[in-house]
């Protein structure tokens, strides 16, 4: 069976640099950044303007692919939950899904509001909310 390939599309650029950094969801964070999107994908990006937003899935390249139990939100009181039913960034394939609102584009840079997820992230896609 031939396995799926990852694009990169891009990169997060913010100052958030650690996990203990990033807030917990992107619904509760101020944090501001910049998604540079790689010059093939350009034209991938037609019709994503300033006030929308969009729902953005990335890579998290320093989650641990091995933890398959967490404590919800890091709350112990909560017991131990398989990560398919929790958010954690530690999972078999670290996919995050997180919604920002463009505050600017010029040309492949998005300036965004909403960031929950560490400088340096590839950005494997971008989908306007609806």
């Amino acid at each position: 069976m031939d396995h799926p390939q990852l694009k990169i599309i891009g990169t997060l650029h913010c100052g958030i640099h650690s996990l203990q950094e990033a807030p917990k969801n992107y619904d509760i964070s101020e944090h501001t950044g910049t998604i540079e999107i790689e010059s093939q994908y350009h034209e991938a990006l037609d019709g994503i303007e300033k006030g929308q937003t969009v729902v953005v899935l990335c890579w998290l390249h320093q989650a641990d692919r091995d933890v398959l139990t967490v404590y919800p939100r890091g709350d112990r009181s909560r017991g131990l939950r398989g990560v398919f039913a929790t958010r954690s960034p530690a999972r078999p394939n670290p996919i995050a899904i997180s919604e920002f609102e463009i505050l600017e584009r010029r040309d492949t840079l998005l300036t965004v509001k909403g960031l929950d997820i560490i400088d340096g992230t590839p950005v494997i896609d971008i989908k306007k909310k609806i």
